[in-house]
């Protein structure tokens, strides 16, 4: 049955990253940014693109083996609580939050900053379906839940 590991979660994911990625920056006739210089848009978009990549990228290789791209967790899977995921139970998710934000900022995107929201939200629904199979996998995770921030270190 396609849905019963979260495959639907995935696919809604794609499309709303490609949203980012692809979809119109802007609606059609409105003018550039005008609050800044284009240079600082670009330099910051970059810098949050280069460290989301560092972040999603590094919270892969800390996941080991345990890595799916599905929320439903490997039969194999072990809890990972060391690494980035000791400051954020999703570095992942944060990881591609920052790249969806560093591209609209990079492109100046009002209506690219609108969709990177929208995967942002979605992304924390995925998370709590994902944690209800997390916490009937892992008697410890709800423990690490107490202590560990979900999506955002230190704030959320």
């Amino acid at each position: 049955m396609f849905g019963a590991r979260g495959e639907l979660y995935v696919v809604i994911q794609g499309l709303l990253f490609a949203l980012v990625l692809f979809g119109p920056a802007n609606i059609a006739g409105m003018p550039p940014w005008s609050f800044g210089p284009a240079m600082f848009f670009r330099v910051s978009g970059l810098a949050l693109i280069f460290f989301g990549l560092v972040v999603a990228a590094l919270a892969a290789w800390n996941l080991g083996r345990s890595l799916t791209p599905l929320p439903y967790p490997k039969k194999n899977a072990e809890l990972v609580t060391t690494g980035l995921f000791g400051y954020v139970r999703h570095p992942i998710y944060f990881g591609v939050i920052l790249l969806a934000f560093g591209w609209g900022i990079y492109t100046q995107g009002t209506l690219t900053l609108c969709y990177a929201f929208v995967l942002a939200v979605f992304l924390d629904m995925k998370s709590r379906r994902e944690e209800i199979w997390l916490c009937q996998k892992f008697p410890d995770y709800q423990r690490y839940q107490k202590t560990t921030r979900k999506l955002i270190p230190y704030i959320y």
